[in-house]
């Protein structure tokens, strides 16, 4: 005993003469649990105290001040941000669903949570920049509230802050000699800005996903240390211990289900089938979404009709008004199960193949349905005789949203909890529904993709969205524990969390980027309504600005950059060249780093 102390006081008093970063280091490499690694510490700082008590007499009292004051200010910092980790949003439900179902139904919730802070970011800054500046100038409503508006997003919302039409192309100033705001160019410079943080956010996110899943060397490396190192000795609570025993076994079978994949030899005559298999269903989904975008296009023809010509009274408007976004919602909705029987069909060996072709269908039928609604919004809606083109496709967008809410709600009712009853007492062949991760994730995407588009038209769109992911959230998490049961093959997702942010990016965001600048550079604004009324194009608003700028010596700085780089192809094409250089470089790192992983994987397995 005598010698176990002395070799403690020994350690204290080696530790307590280091400083402060290798004093961290070498009480992390101690061979001994938290609690006595955190004994250790506390006694060294304790001989740290005693040390510096002797000479705290010599030193003057600001510098005793100063130390006190940097000690609390680290104490304080070290409490702020345990108390803002305590309120990350739904923390123990996701270590809940990890343990429960793996990685792969958790990175559903995951990339929900991620597209509800896309959507809190939109809303606070369109809400901050454009709405409440235009309550100053805002006239009183005086269309009455019937409760329809709600499903329809006509009538009564017609004259508030959620359209484009009701916003002023006035200067706002709410005194004479008072600062002004331009409304014009708040709107278009937060949407602008807004969508660029989104693709940089959305491109480091992507960048960061990749190399942590595909190029990562250490990732090959885990294993052992997953089974050896990984378990927290904190933990004490009983339910906090079950659940990390059902997470650690969890990537652990997905860990080895990785490894040990089973590579089947089919003879000639089965390739055949199977080719044929997958060509028939790749040819089926292809006609199907053909026929969709087709029935979609030819419904808002007629839609446009209904409006231009009128109703014989208002319930038959209001009705008329949610057939376009019910039936696209519709298809949306059982196309995708088709699709999922189709993979079913397809006998994958792996899962994570299944998903990636179930995914690459159904986002072809649902961008191309975006596809048809963008070209019948800016084709048709904005070249008819409507008095406010943006306000009547801000609606079209509000009630496909709504519906497709709707949808998403009855299909946790019913392609889940239904399924669950009649698998486990009519037909018990069916058994417990799995989690389809691929149909869920694309219709985030798909209502995702519809927010981003009507941000332009319905600036409080976000607002709507950030209310509708959180009731989807929390729907989403009760079906999943209380109607499906985990995957029969347990797999990492790791990697389809990157695929998902790609989709993310390519098609949808590319695609409403184009759209948005489709509309501000080629369209013309309604006469009637809007900020940008009486303009050839949203983006005259900018040019007038950069003109008016040339009268002020103290702005001749902005009027050359908007010259010499915004409006310079020259620049653009450095700027590419340069991002393509980079591009290379980094991909070399990446293939250097692969062949290290390679390299480090055999070193493992011998």
């Amino acid at each position: 005993i005598f010698h176990y102390f002395y070799a403690e006081e020994k350690l204290v008093g080696s530790l307590a003469s280091m400083s402060k970063r290798e004093r961290i280091k070498a009480i992390q490499k101690i061979p001994e649990t938290m609690k006595k690694k955190r004994e250790i510490r506390n006694k060294v700082l304790r001989e740290i105290t005693k040390k510096s008590g002797s000479r705290s007499t010599q030193l003057g009292c600001c510098t005793q001040c100063l130390r006190g004051a940097q000690v609390s200010c680290r104490r304080f910092r070290n409490s702020l941000s345990e108390y803002f980790h305590r309120l990350r949003f739904w923390h123990k439900t996701l270590k809940i669903i990890g343990g429960e179902f793996g990685t792969s139904v958790l990175s559903y919730f995951i990339f929900l949570k991620w597209l509800l802070h896309f959507n809190i970011f939109s809303f606070l800054i369109n809400f901050g920049f454009i709405t409440i500046p235009q309550f100053v100038a805002a006239e009183p409503n005086n269309l009455s509230f019937t409760g329809l508006e709600l499903l329809t997003g006509a009538g009564y919302f017609q004259q508030t802050v959620l359209y484009y039409g009701f916003y002023t192309n006035a200067t706002i100033r709410k005194m004479e000699n008072g600062a002004s705001y331009n409304m014009q160019l708040a709107y278009i410079f937060t949407v602008g800005i807004y969508f660029v943080i989104c693709l940089l956010i959305l491109l480091f996110s992507m960048a960061k996903s990749f190399c942590k899943d595909f190029i990562n060397p250490q990732a090959y490396s885990g294993h052992t240390s997953k089974l050896l190192c990984a378990w927290d000795f904190n933990i004490t609570n009983e339910k906090a211990v079950k659940l990390k025993q059902k997470s650690l076994s969890t990537q652990i079978k997905e860990d080895l289900t990785d490894i040990n994949k089973e590579v089947l030899n089919f003879s000639v005559a089965e390739r055949l089938v199977r080719f044929l298999i997958h060509l028939g269903s790749w040819a089926a989904s292809l006609v199907t979404a053909v026929a969709a975008c087709a029935g979609v296009y030819f419904l808002s023809i007629n839609n446009l009709e209904l409006f231009t010509k009128g109703h014989k009274n208002d319930l038959e408007s209001q009705a008329a008004m949610l057939v376009l976004p019910f039936v696209a919602s519709l298809l949306n909705a059982f196309i995708p199960f088709f699709y999922s029987w189709l993979g079913n069909l397809e006998t994958f060996q792996n899962p994570r193949n299944k998903i990636y072709v179930t995914i690459a269908r159904t986002i072809i039928l649902k961008i191309s349905i975006i596809g048809i609604l963008c070209y019948y919004w800016l084709s048709i809606v904005a070249a008819s005789e409507s008095q406010c083109w943006e306000t009547l496709i801000g609606q079209d967008i509000y009630r496909l949203i709504l519906v497709d809410f709707i949808f998403c709600l009855l299909g946790s009712f019913f392609g889940e909890f239904l399924r669950r009853i009649i698998g486990t007492t009519v037909c018990l062949r069916l058994g417990v529904p799995e989690f389809d991760i691929g149909r869920n994730v694309l219709d985030l995407i798909y209502v995702q993709t519809l927010t981003w588009i009507g941000i332009l038209f319905s600036p409080l769109l976000p607002g709507i969205q950030t209310i509708s992911f959180s009731i989807v959230f929390y729907v989403k998490k009760v079906s999943l524990l209380k109607n499906c049961q985990p995957p029969h093959k347990a797999w990492r997702a790791a990697q389809v969390t990157t695929f998902f942010m790609f989709l993310l990016f390519f098609p949808s965001l590319v695609g409403v980027l184009s759209v948005i600048a489709v509309t501000v550079w080629r369209l013309k604004p309604s006469e009637e309504c809007g900020p940008f009324r009486g303009l050839p194009s949203i983006y005259a608003a900018v040019s007038e600005w950069i003109k008016a700028l040339e009268n002020f010596v103290a702005s001749k700085w902005v009027v050359w950059i908007y010259y010499n780089l915004i409006t310079s192809e020259l620049f653009f094409f450095i700027l590419s060249v340069f991002l393509l250089i980079i591009t290379y470089l980094y991909w070399q790192i990446i293939e250097g780093r692969k062949t290290m992983a390679k390299l480090l994987r055999k070193q493992i397995v011998n």
